[in-house]
């Protein structure tokens, strides 16, 4: 399955999930896509964020690991339905956005809890989450950079020219 419509599901499953258990599964199951999204851009992604994407791939394994949470069924991962990543800007600018409700599905959790050791998850799983999305941003600032580079070069060594001769096509 591509990796948006993966995310997609997972935010579903974030926004439709309840009590505590239920939002620390859905954590690990965007963690576990976090890290399957950044092994997929290591091996097939664009050259220059294969260093960020191995670091995205290393951050969704400190999140804990989705076959260990007993609310998720061996195998069951969505991560483990990743075929491609069409769309890497995209993909990663979804991923973004759910690593960025998971934190804030997490603080819910760790705020309401008197459990000690599901508070102390929460933390370990926000930091997780948090690193993971400067990951996803470095990437997407590399993409950006990239795609700067491309519009100077495609304008050639003096850029684009206005003046005199282009008033023959109009207005800059």
């Amino acid at each position: 399955m591509e990796a948006e419509r993966l995310i997609e599901a997972g935010r579903r499953a974030l926004a439709e999930s309840r009590g505590a258990l239920g939002v620390m599964a859905e954590a690990w199951q965007a963690q576990a896509l976090a890290r399957t999204v950044g092994s997929r851009l290591v091996l097939s992604g664009p050259v220059e964020l294969r260093g960020e994407a191995r670091g995205l791939s290393e951050a969704g394994g400190r999140g804990g690991s989705a076959l260990d949470h007993p609310m998720v069924p061996a195998g069951a991962t969505r991560a483990s339905q990743l075929t491609e990543v069409t769309d890497v800007r995209k993909s990663l600018t979804a991923l973004v956005v759910l690593l960025g409700e998971v934190g804030i599905a997490l603080v819910g959790v760790a705020c309401d809890t008197d459990e000690e050791g599901l508070y102390w998850q929460c933390i370990e799983a926000i930091d997780a989450a948090d690193e993971s999305v400067d990951r996803v941003h470095g990437m997407l600032r590399r993409l950006a950079e990239r795609e700067a580079e491309r519009e100077r070069e495609s304008d050639g060594p003096f850029g684009v020219l206005h003046g005199p001769a282009g008033s023959a096509t109009g207005p800059p």
